[in-house]
């Protein structure tokens, strides 16, 4: 009997906990049903993510089409009424860099034209050049001195032949109802010292770049090819060279297409010379280390708790091929619709919004980390040179975090950086105290999809710059459609692999989670710091 009423008990209070919970975090339907209307109705979505993507182009940090964006957007921010619209420096974040042309064409054993694309912060060609292909192994220093005097005029293949296979998945992928509930479960973390070995490749890595870049100087090699790491004649392509002033940005530096990169790998194979043309218009924009800027813009509180902040946000930067379409014209283009949506339906919140377009995210959070360490928290620089080495996600030596006064003002920090798809819910990045708060908001929002919320963590991108400090900070769970298949840093990420109505669906969710998270009569719970 006792054991019957005890079960209960439990039962009831767990009803009662339920209860309270949905008591608490009533949604507005109201002013949800008003958010739907705009922005399924009167969407502008894909009108700011055309203007982003096919008439400025991609947004290399500090290029400048970077600063044609920042422009951009600060006007369609006080054309929509919002308050605060500035630009915010990010000191000596580097050079900039721009490429207008590249080609490549194997000129022996036959004619054949090849594709490739340059790294950024490569140096150009200054017109057509040619040069025998030669395949060349640089993993160490060792390797530096076997080379030595051997490499003059030649143009460096510096990967094997990769052996084709064929993708065993689907190029395009959604979330099913099995991969949803899959996601529900939790990983546990690795122990710390699981990432020793990647930390001490990434140290060495980052002290044989600079010392590879004025060796093939040094040497007189004419070009450097790698192969792309995706198959089927996507390049996907990053950064080379250098961005800081005052280091060696090697020579000109490209990336091939896997199918053209293995045709010269089996010439080499049989013994043929292989003679290349290479030409590359690009070129730095200046020889100082320049500031870079995010763009900030607010929605006012007229609340008792106006001074408090929830943060939207999304990186504007993009590498330079493509047109940063989905990594990540598209998070830009969702976080503006979602302020202007609010400003349509004319909400007044409690506390200030504010919503910021990054710099410097595929550096390494650059715009960022250098926020949130100026207006709310900070861990001070290591004095071990190793550690300050590190990038700061992977240092174990923190010290003691520094707090600004503002810091107990940030209520949340949102974030959407993984392509166009629709949201499916939330990560909860381990806020357990979140977790049943997240799942009332919702359910106005499980008719178009967006049902679960995680506790996983989700890294690489900017809601880790305010996680790291204690900051409730968040990304969504997004369909995946072709992001990692055929878009994420490469030539293909423009405006076709975009979805309309997927970038509709998650305008209108993250514009409901900022208005609820600033009319909420408490602020968000905080999960324990982790040292």
């Amino acid at each position: 009997m006792k054991r019957v009423l005890l079960v209960a008990a439990l039962l009831t209070a767990g009803v009662a906990g339920t209860q309270s919970i949905s008591a608490q975090e009533r949604v507005n339907l109201d002013m949800t049903g008003r958010i739907r209307a705009e922005a399924f109705n009167r969407s502008q979505v894909m009108k700011t993510l055309d203007h982003l993507t096919d008439v400025i182009g991609p947004r290399l940090t500090n290029s400048p089409s970077m600063a044609e964006a920042n422009r951009w957007t600060r006007s369609r921010f006080s054309e929509w009424g919002l308050s605060n619209v500035h630009d915010e420096a990010v000191d000596d974040i580097g050079r900039g860099w721009s490429f207008n042309d590249a080609s490549v064409e194997m000129l022996a054993p036959r004619v054949m034209p090849l594709h490739a694309l340059p790294k950024a912060w490569t140096p150009g060609t200054n017109g057509a050049v040619e040069g025998e292909a030669i395949q060349v192994k640089l993993e160490s220093k060792a390797d530096l001195e076997k080379w030595k005097g051997k490499l003059s005029g030649k143009i460096v293949f510096t990967d094997g032949l990769r052996a084709y296979k064929p993708n065993e998945k689907s190029d395009f992928s959604r979330h099913d109802h099995e991969t949803l509930e899959e996601m529900l479960s939790y990983p546990l973390p690795r122990e710390r010292n699981a990432d020793a070995d990647r930390m001490a490749k990434y140290l060495e890595r980052m002290e044989l770049a600079p010392l590879i870049n004025q060796f093939m100087i040094d040497e007189g090699v004419v070009a450097t090819m790698s192969i792309s790491s995706w198959n089927d004649g996507i390049v996907r392509v990053m950064g080379g060279g250098s961005r800081k002033a005052g280091e060696s940005v090697g020579v000109p530096a490209l990336v091939m297409m896997a199918e053209h990169y293995n045709t010269v790998m089996r010439a080499l194979d049989r013994k043929e010379p292989v003679r290349l043309r290479v030409n590359v218009d690009a070129r730095f924009l200046n020889e100082d280390n320049q500031p870079g800027y995010n763009t900030i813009a607010e929605i006012p509180g007229t609340g008792p708790q106006k001074n408090e902040v929830v943060m939207l946000g999304a990186h504007m930067d993009s590498w330079h091929t493509g047109s940063g379409a989905n990594d990540n014209g598209a998070g830009v283009a969702v976080m503006m619709e979602a302020v202007r949506i609010l400003k349509a339906v004319g909400a007044k919140p409690n506390r200030t919004i504010r919503v910021a377009l990054w710099t410097g995210e595929e550096q390494g959070l650059i715009g960022s980390q250098a926020y949130v360490a100026k207006h709310f928290a900070r861990y001070p620089e290591p004095t071990d040179p190793a550690q300050k080495a590190l990038p700061a996600a992977f240092r174990t030596e923190k010290g003691a975090l520094q707090r600004t006064s503002d810091y107990g003002k940030i209520v949340a920090y949102y974030n959407l950086d993984n392509g166009s798809g629709k949201i499916r819910g939330i990560y909860a990045q381990e806020n357990l105290a979140a977790a049943p708060i997240f799942e009332e908001w919702l359910k106005p929002w499980h008719d178009v999809g967006a049902t679960i919320v995680t506790q996983r963590n989700t890294g690489s991108t900017d809601h880790v710059s305010f996680d790291a400090v204690g900051i409730p900070g968040f990304q969504f769970v997004q369909d995946q459609l072709d992001y990692f298949s055929h878009v994420h840093h490469t030539h293909l990420d423009v405006q076709d692999h975009a979805s309309a109505d997927d970038l509709k669906q998650a305008s209108a969710i993250v514009a409901s989670f900022v208005y609820n998270t600033a009319m909420r009569a408490d602020k968000l719970p905080r999960k324990p710091m982790v040292d």
